[in-house]
């Protein structure tokens, strides 16, 4: 057991930083660094952000994250907060959706013979003999042409772009935002092992990462591959990742 405030206030001391150089680089607000450092948990804003904070925190000082990690699950965490798993919502409604094609499935097939019994009871409608083709005059017949309409087929949209940004080694603090880094933040936390997250790039997906190594980060199929160990920005776009 150690201290974990302490010990972050006293390597950030002993590298010369300031709570406001901190801020810089790691984009974590000056208070909630305050609190980190006094330990006065119940100013942060729950579990998986305070853990993404420590490691955040910990990893730009030179230290082992996942030990001030392992530290604060032991004696502070509420372990009966749930984290986000963005996956499980992408497993669920399989089920339903099997059986919507079903029931959809069952409709057509009973509207199809609804109607075949409907033609067979009207009759089919009579087919026009030669001798009545002849008879009819020859202003009707030449006018009785067939046009043929060809309909061009219209574009296809191309397929949007998606970026599926998985963890695979291990945990890492992700801060995303949509358009760039003053844009509007749409996910904050830490993304445990196993677990993903996937979005359009209509637009930038600007993105803060703790630990760039512990993800797999792909745009369509390619993956996104120079990723530096230490925490880093990225903005992902149709064209590719630029730093």
């Amino acid at each position: 057991m150690f201290q974990i405030g302490p010990s972050l206030r006293e390597a950030r001391t002993r590298r010369g930083f300031s709570p406001a150089d901190v801020h810089k680089a790691v984009r974590i607000r000056e208070r909630y660094l305050t609190a980190l450092e006094e330990e006065r948990w119940d100013m942060l804003p729950g579990d998986a952000y305070t853990k993404g904070f420590l490691r955040t925190y910990a990893e730009f000082l030179g230290l082992n994250g996942q030990l001030y990690i392992d530290e604060y699950n032991a004696r502070v965490a509420q372990h009966d907060e749930e984290p986000f798993v963005p996956e499980v919502l992408n497993r669920r409604g399989r089920g339903g959706g099997i059986l919507f094609r079903t029931i959809g499935a069952i409709v057509l097939v009973g509207a199809a013979v609804a109607g075949l019994a409907v033609w067979r009871d009207a009759g089919a409608p009579d087919r026009p003999t030669i001798d009545a083709a002849v008879a009819a005059p020859k202003a009707v017949r030449r006018h009785a042409t067939h046009v043929v309409v060809r309909r061009s087929k219209p574009a296809l949209a191309p397929k949007p772009t998606y970026t599926v940004i998985r963890a695979v080694r291990d945990g890492s603090w992700l801060s995303i935002r949509v358009g760039g880094q003053s844009g509007k933040e749409i996910f904050r936390g830490t993304l445990e092992p196993g677990h993903f997250l996937k979005y359009g790039l209509g637009r930038a997906i600007w993105m803060r990462m703790g630990r760039p190594l512990a993800l797999d980060i792909r745009i369509g199929k390619t993956l996104v591959t120079g990723l530096p160990a230490a925490p880093t920005n990225v903005v992902l776009t149709r064209d590719g990742a630029t730093r």
